[in-house]
């Protein structure tokens, strides 16, 4: 079996490429194969929602939230949603009927990343408040727990700071994690021959997507000897750390990425548990 048909494969199984409707929609879970739509809000009819929060067994519903970033010369600016939205769906989707993925927020806090052309960023009281107002959208449905999973660095200190805010003013149960709390130091070294995760646009980040979505990766033209200096990068240091980021990504791999991929997914699915449970 060459690599591309254990790809295929293995997006079949994980339920396919997120935030790409034309993708495998099918998941395979304890339950059997189940239509992965079914457990993103967007796709589902007001009559379906309804049902599953009426009395129904939606219990827990996941806020993903992501960036529109550059991630250096070859990876897709929109990496970080389509990483962290992966993710919530296949915890949601282990965890169904209870639990549901919400309309992933894809622009987050960069202003870091300005100076890479096609970045773009909120500032952090207006990410926060339209974070604020998904969690108090849902709750006006009925909502009462919701796991707020982050994809984005940017956004970790400003939503971990509001979260006691956001619990107090919304009178619901709100939790807060990065995807990559899964992993311990111990799972990055035995993984990232960097010793690296999440990083930025590297090993980690570059094996994610070699695994879930190959089709946004882009060596094509890739040249930082002929760029270097043209990027429009202010700081020297950090167009030099640009490069280094490119060469830790050649060290990503397939395997690489489903292992770290299927370690977040079991992270996030005992965390909606736990939260269930009332930990």
């Amino acid at each position: 079996m060459n690599s591309r048909t254990s790809r295929r494969k293995w997006l079949l199984a994980s339920g396919g490429t997120a935030l790409a409707p034309a993708a495998a929609q099918i998941a395979k879970t304890d339950a059997g194969y189940r239509d992965v739509r079914k457990v993103r809000l967007w796709e589902n009819t007001r009559k379906e929602f309804r049902e599953a929060i009426d009395g129904g067994p939606l219990q827990l519903v996941i806020v993903p939230t992501g960036s529109t970033e550059q991630h250096n010369e070859h990876l897709a600016m929109i990496n970080d949603t389509a990483s962290v939205t992966l993710i919530a769906e296949q915890a949601a989707l282990r965890m169904f009927p209870k639990v549901m993925v919400a309309t992933p927020v894809p622009v987050g806090i960069s202003p870091h990343w300005m100076d890479r052309k096609g970045t773009l960023t909120l500032t952090k009281e207006t990410f926060l408040a339209v974070v604020y107002e998904i969690c108090d959208s849902l709750k006006q449905h009925g909502v009462k727990n919701i796991l707020i999973l982050n994809g984005h660095g940017g956004n970790v200190r400003p939503l971990r700071d509001s979260l006691e805010e956001y619990r107090r003013r919304l009178g619901i149960n709100v939790h807060f994690n990065s995807y990559w709390d899964a992993y311990t130091p111990e799972i990055t070294r035995k993984y990232m021959e960097s010793g690296k995760a999440p990083g930025h646009a590297a090993e980690f980040e570059t094996s994610f997507a070699m695994a879930a979505f190959p089709e946004r990766i882009h060596w094509e033209g890739v040249d930082y000897a002929r760029m270097k200096g043209k990027f429009g990068i202010k700081d020297p240091a950090a167009e030099k750390q640009d490069e280094e980021f490119a060469k830790e990504a050649k060290l990503a791999s397939t395997a690489k990425g489903e292992a770290m991929i299927g370690i977040a997914v079991d992270f996030a699915v005992k965390r909606v548990q736990s939260i269930l449970a009332g930990a």
